[in-house]
């Protein structure tokens, strides 16, 4: 199969319209293609800034205007986040990610001190991923000079729909920073999430854009909405994990050698649903001792760990460890 980048949204909407077990099946099949279907990355998160956040992000509990049970934490000590990074690292971990609940990175003590703690990580032979928010080219290049592997900056929803979860940026504001992250030569990670009352439509249209791009992101996270209380989108139903699924899959197909997240949202699913989303080719998953996924709940670490015996699923090296 070759790695296409020209897409159109028809084509992307007849493969998320397949019956269900064809499209799990034909995506499987890509999978194996391109991965090693026995292997599973394991991320760990790092909340390293949590809160007061000036952004309106409808789905988010970290902005400061919503009335969350969410408390507000400066940026972390170095040698916090560095042991962190270490036990993460001796549980399996092999991409260690931190984020700020920032709207953009400025440049002052706080970022020098983010300096300090991509270039700790990475000594550790960990991948190195930041969610800082918004990026100039110059801050980028700061970035992967210390070292770093990944950004995460994630879409969310579609361009037609982006006005009605967030008001205070717009969905260009989203792509210059993946381009300037592209430009300093930092691996993109960019995905979406789903259930924020967006209809197949824009599911699609998210989709098309990452697919379109002239480089697909290395890493697609999808995200299923977990509902935070005090926030504009607490009462939104619970997303059906069969639209997950079909998501996951589509992604997989249309962006091959792309690492596809199974990322917030599996608080909510069974082991069975879970390994659903595996075979639909989901290759990677957030997983930590502290139960949380930045600021909601996430699987236990030994919950992990017995869902990936019972699947028969290993970790997988960081490229930094294959490299060696």
């Amino acid at each position: 199969m070759n790695i296409r980048h020209d897409w159109t949204k028809e084509e992307i909407q007849a493969i998320y319209d397949t019956p269900l077990l064809e499209l799990i099946y034909k995506a499987s099949t890509v999978h194996r293609q391109y991965h090693n279907p026995d292997e599973v990355q394991v991320s760990t998160l790092l909340s390293i800034k949590t809160g007061g956040c000036t952004e309106d992000c409808s789905y988010c509990g970290q902005a400061a205007r919503y009335h969350t049970d969410i408390k507000v934490q400066r940026l972390l000590p170095l040698e916090t986040v560095l042991e962190t990074a270490q036990k993460a690292k001796d549980s399996g971990s092999s991409r260690f990610c931190m984020a700020a609940a920032w709207r953009e990175v400025r440049d002052n003590r706080d970022f020098d001190k983010v300096i300090d703690m991509v270039k700790g990580v990475n000594d550790m032979g960990l991948e190195v991923c930041c969610t800082l928010g918004m990026l100039t080219e110059d801050q980028a290049n700061r970035l992967q000079e210390a070292g770093l592997y990944a950004y995460n900056h994630n879409l969310d929803t579609s361009e037609d729909h982006y006005n009605n979860v967030i008001s205070t940026r717009n969905f260009s504001n989203r792509i210059n920073t993946i381009d300037n992250v592209r430009k300093a030569g930092i691996t993109v990670c960019s995905g979406g999430i789903i259930g924020l009352g967006e209809k197949d439509a824009d599911r699609i249209s998210m989709l098309h854009t990452l697919a379109t791009m002239h480089k697909h992101p290395e890493s697609v996270p999808i995200n299923a909405l977990v509902r935070v209380k005090g926030t504009p989108m607490e009462d939104m139903p619970k997303v059906d994990t069969w639209d997950m699924i079909r998501m996951i899959a589509t992604a997989r197909i249309i962006m091959p050698t792309t690492m596809v997240r199974l990322s917030a949202g599996r608080i909510e699913m069974s082991e069975y649903e879970q390994a659903m989303c595996f075979m639909a080719g989901a290759n990677s998953m957030f997983s930590g001792d502290n139960e949380t996924l930045l600021v909601t709940p996430n699987p236990s670490l030994s919950a992990d760990q017995m869902l990936m015996k019972n699947l028969g699923l290993n970790p997988m090296r960081s490229k930094k460890e294959m490299a060696v």
